[in-house]
């Protein structure tokens, strides 16, 4: 082999094994890469789903679900950008990659096939909830009643699965419509998770509306896509602390307006 057949041959082994030692570097990258390098994690969030977010006196979004999000981007030591998010576009936007987890997510195994599910962080319930006045004990109870719902949420999965053929199930875009719905008598009945329902009963003296049966016990959970192995860690590792130092209870207190029991964040 001559020198110059040498030199190109050892230049061409070279620039084979920068390419390899690149490709490498590409496959290993991940969420937490992109994260960190862009300095902030993007989070969906419900806008309007106080008391986990909402927008408060100064037109900021607070709640139970902010200050989860916050200890999250706390750990990653980037900063928290918060996107709102839809039931109906929210999965999608975490696939597509336009947010990097979802808080609020509850459990199915229809979501399981698409996302991955981080640490349970919050107590939920869906309930089904109706005037006192409306006789209602279980879901067959429900056929031929007006039933207001958020599109494509858990509650609505939920409702569809227990309700009688003869329900109207009626699907809104948000849980604004549905409780103004239920609360201005388009619909006799309305379900909705246990955070939204105490607000309605806390606030709907006239119309005295009750919790009439439960539909799904199922904790919150933070969504993320699949193969994200470090920031699946590194959320769980954020909650874990959360609940270790205290922080978890005392969002709790102030958003939910009790303690957390950490049993009811077993599903």
């Amino acid at each position: 082999m001559t020198l110059r057949n040498a030199l190109k041959s050892a230049i061409t082994a070279a620039v084979m094994l920068g390419a390899a030692g690149l490709s490498t570097q590409a496959a290993k990258a991940d969420a937490v890469d992109d994260i960190t390098k862009a300095g902030a994690i993007n989070v969906g969030i419900f806008s309007d789903f106080p008391p986990f977010s909402s927008a408060s006196a100064d037109m900021s979004i607070k709640g139970y679900d902010i200050d989860v999000a916050q200890a999250i981007a706390d750990s990653l030591k980037v900063k928290l950008n918060l996107v709102s998010v839809t039931g109906q576009n929210r999965i999608p936007y975490l696939t597509d990659k336009r947010v990097d987890i979802l808080m609020s997510v509850g459990y199915s195994k229809e979501r399981e096939q698409v996302i991955d599910f981080a640490a349970a962080y919050a107590p939920y319930y869906i309930a089904v909830i109706g005037p006192a006045e409306l006789a209602v004990k279980g879901k067959e109870d429900l056929a031929e009643k007006s039933i207001a719902v958020n599109r494509g949420t858990l509650e609505d999965t939920s409702l569809t699965r227990a309700a009688p053929a003869s329900a109207d199930i009626r699907r809104f875009d948000n849980y604004n419509s549905v409780i103004q719905a239920f609360i201005s008598g388009q619909t006799q009945l309305m379900v909705v998770g246990n955070d939204v329902g105490a607000q309605v009963l806390a606030k709907q003296d006239a119309l005295k509306p009750e919790q009439k049966f439960q539909l799904l016990t199922s904790p919150s959970h933070i969504g993320l896509n699949k193969n994200e192995d470090r920031l699946k860690k590194a959320v769980n590792d954020a909650v874990a602390k959360m609940l270790a130092d205290g922080k978890l209870d005392e969002s709790s207190k102030a958003w939910l307006k009790t303690p957390l029991n950490p049993a009811n964040l077993k599903d």
